[in-house]
């Protein structure tokens, strides 16, 4: 049986006067998907940020291959987790080529030019998103979807096991939305990638993941699988609201919906 990719035990994290996270434990299997949700404020991207090692806990531990995450080196971390922010509104004035490109830093020295290697990774990686086509444009002149896959691109270029995504279908209109999540659900079964997305979308995202971990007030409130945890009251728990379920969802899941008024 082989080692598990992420284990967080027991971590805390504090921000000047307040506790973000509170005891936080998981665990990732290689090849997993897992979604992280909860209400704003809930820490979600906090905890992303502490699997990146962009965070250092004020206590507990995450191990990546089961290795705690602060024996490695910020570029061999690099090598091995792969961080996709929440998209960016703002111009970037970079052709996607060139970006994507940067995606490969952990495997250069500085100053040092790309490689046949490095630049195999990069054209494989673009083509897996869909983003070859547009190498040439600056990457202000394309859609919400494109950037963000061109974003996903350079992550892949950096050639880990690990994808961390931070809301990767927020703002994206229907279509562009469905192209994101078809090209994780390709990683994820074709590619073999651990997957950790924090999300809002209860019901594609969630539907496509093997595991939900749920935050509240920056301590787990629940944990399981998408059927598990797709159910009134133990949504109801996590946002302190109504839901209504209704047949139909992806993966034969129920569509989650608010209630309105008791309806």
């Amino acid at each position: 049986m082989s080692l598990p990719k992420i284990v967080v035990e027991n971590l805390s994290l504090r921000l000047g006067e307040a506790e973000i996270l509170r005891e936080v434990s998981l665990r990732v299997e290689k090849g997993e998907f897992l979604t992280i949700i909860g209400p704003n404020g809930a820490g979600k991207s906090t905890l992303l940020r502490c699997l990146d090692g962009i965070l250092e806990p004020s206590q507990g531990s995450v191990l990546i291959d089961d290795r705690p995450i602060a024996g490695f080196g910020r570029r061999e971390l690099a090598r091995t987790v792969s961080y996709v922010p929440q998209p960016e509104a703002g111009p970037l004035d970079y052709i996607v080529r060139s970006f994507v490109e940067m995606g490969r830093y952990p495997h250069l020295n500085a100053w040092a030019a790309l490689t046949e290697v490095d630049a195999a990774a990069v054209t494989d990686a673009m083509k897996l998103t869909g983003v070859i086509e547009l190498a040439d444009r600056t990457m202000s002149s394309l859609s919400g979807g494109e950037r963000q896959r061109a974003s996903i691109a350079a992550a892949l270029a950096q050639g880990g096991s690990i994808l961390l995504l931070d809301e990767p279908t927020s703002f994206l209109d229907y279509r562009h939305q469905v192209q994101i999540l078809d090209l994780l659900d390709r990683l994820h079964h074709e590619n073999s990638l651990t997957i950790v997305a924090v999300t809002h979308d209860l019901n594609s995202t969630v539907a496509s993941s093997d595991a939900v971990l749920a935050l509240k007030d920056g301590r787990v409130a629940a944990t399981g699988n998408p059927a598990e945890l797709l159910d009134t009251e133990i949504l109801a728990s996590i946002y302190d609201a109504d839901f209504r379920l209704i047949a139909g969802g992806h993966r034969g899941l129920p569509l989650v919906l608010p209630a309105r008024n008791g309806n």
